[in-house]
């Protein structure tokens, strides 16, 4: 099952995939450009994983990580599927970040990488833009590049993960103005969906909503304002998203 948050006619409302209409709980069907889409989860906390494929590591010139490199983002980062991120006017290398993102759905710890498939509610895609100017080191993601508000779009839909046999098999497709700029897979993260489960409530309690961003493979391209990016994964959506300008 694919479901949603939408506002419409006033309101905040759950809405689900039906033959590629948006459908309410009263029944009815309506167009996607007719809501506004929200971030289908509300999330508690929002882990992020840097440099998770090897490709994309060395596409920018960085090692490959032994273990996690994560950080922490914002509930402010995030927005919904058709909205707008702002580019600094400073940015001279700003990216899109195609991520299957991990929605938890129950406490999770000390879980075993073979029971952590237990533990997920669902997936979504998430694009986590990066402003790679803004960068300060390896070890220290600047706040400046992953807290920013509206850097994060997500959604549309969050998949169950029943509906999810493999998650790490899934394809990641970029289109930028509907040209392909980024093609990868999930089977080759370097950390891969049972392994984050296991490592993260290893050493803390994960709760229903919490968020994870898995990073993302090589192919990543500086996009302007007025371009609109797709960033889409098997099974699980395509998220549409446009650039715009902001005065830094």
């Amino acid at each position: 099952m694919k479901q949603a948050r939408i506002a419409f006619e006033g309101r905040v409302q759950q809405a689900w995939e039906d033959h590629g209409k948006v459908r309410l709980a009263d029944g009815r069907r309506l167009d996607e450009r007719e809501v506004t889409w929200l971030p289908p989860v509300t999330p508690g906390a929002i882990f992020a994983l840097g440099l998770n494929y090897a490709d994309h590591a060395a596409e920018i010139a960085f090692k490959a990580p032994e273990e996690p490199m994560v950080f922490l983002k914002g509930a402010n980062t995030l927005v919904g599927h058709r909205a707008f991120t702002p580019r600094p006017t400073d940015a001279t290398n700003m990216h899109y970040e195609c991520e299957l993102a991990i929605v938890v759905g129950k406490p999770a710890r000390n879980v075993a990488k073979a029971d952590a498939y237990h533990y997920i509610a669902g997936y979504t895609v998430a694009n986590d833009y990066a402003v790679r100017n803004y960068l300060e080191g390896f070890y220290r993601p600047n706040f400046r590049i992953k807290s920013r508000d509206n850097c994060t779009p997500i959604g549309p839909w969050l998949v169950d993960a029943a509906d999810i046999p493999d998650p790490m098999n899934l394809r990641l497709t970029t289109r930028v103005n509907g040209e392909t700029t980024q093609e990868g897979s999930t089977k080759d993260m370097l950390f891969d969906v049972p392994f984050l489960i296991e490592y993260f409530s290893a050493f803390m309690t994960l709760q229903p909503g919490d968020v994870i961003l898995t990073g993302t493979p090589k192919g990543t391209v500086n996009v302007m304002p007025g371009d609109e990016v797709v960033t889409e994964i098997e099974g699980i959506g395509a998220l549409h998203n446009t650039i715009i300008e902001r005065k830094a």
